[in-house]
């Protein structure tokens, strides 16, 4: 396993689905894991004892990242939990829609690139002063910033917003990594495909299924430990020689 000990680490939107799965993973490693989290109080503060029942380290923090004074907010109580060093940032934290063109209004669209783009460039804005030499920050992007799934066209729902967020975020880490490089810290995307959580409701369908299953090379739907230990890897030193990188784990997905 992938040795994290004596890091820290902040996992945002950890309450759940991949977020949940990587704080769990990153905890596992030895890292001590800031459990972030929107509005589910409960399934973060269950994560946080289930970690610590298991020896390991984590605090649950709570910042809305879709309102302009979220990342501030998070930055303040991360920097009063663990100093001065942060290790490892994995910005999971994130929202969806789908529809038609049609059925897209200017708040869904603000909305969405509200929570992930402006919130992950601003909160590494204010976390910079923790991270240094050896710093890993991951992104969560998704299989939409590259291919598009499901069938195109203007009379079907699509992730056409919520894929642009994801382009717009895996440009955001090829700079980041280019200008964050001379000081030693590694930005990367890990960018997953269909996974069995909340956001992909779509998969507890047969005709959902078929579908996603219908578009990769491994036939399954992805679970979140499937990306979260690409997430614990990249995070890590084993990693070292990796950034600007985004990762596909996707199960060979529109191959």
């Amino acid at each position: 396993m992938t040795s994290l000990q004596n890091k820290t680490a902040l996992v945002t939107g950890a309450s759940r689905g991949i977020g949940r799965a990587t704080a769990t993973a990153l905890a596992e490693a030895g890292a001590h894991v800031l459990v972030h989290y929107g509005r589910s109080t409960q399934e973060a503060e269950s994560l946080v004892a289930e970690i610590r029942t298991k020896g390991g380290h984590a605090d649950a923090i709570s910042a809305d990242l879709g309102t302009p004074g979220g990342a501030s907010s998070l930055a303040e109580q991360v920097r009063s939990i663990i100093g001065n060093r942060l290790d490892i940032l994995v910005l999971n934290a994130g929202i969806s829609k789908a529809g038609r063109i049609a059925d897209h209004t200017v708040e869904d669209f603000n909305s969405l690139f509200a929570t992930n783009v402006r919130g992950p460039f601003f909160l590494v804005q204010q976390l910079l002063a923790l991270l240094g030499e050896g710093s890993s920050i991951v992104a969560i992007s998704s299989l939409g910033a590259h291919a598009v799934p499901g069938k195109p066209g203007l009379e079907n729902p699509s992730l056409l917003v919520y894929s642009s967020t994801k382009g717009a975020l895996e440009t955001l880490v090829k700079n980041w990594a280019a200008i964050l490089g001379p000081s030693g810290i590694r930005v990367n995307a890990v960018a997953p495909g269909v996974i069995d959580t909340d956001m992909s409701s779509f998969t507890k369908t047969e005709a959902g299924r078929e579908a996603a299953l219908g578009m990769q090379a491994l036939r399954r739907i992805g679970k979140p430990e499937d990306v979260a230990d690409v997430v614990a890897f990249v995070a890590s030193d084993a990693a070292r020689w990796i950034t600007g990188a985004s990762i596909p784990v996707d199960g060979g997905s529109k191959l």
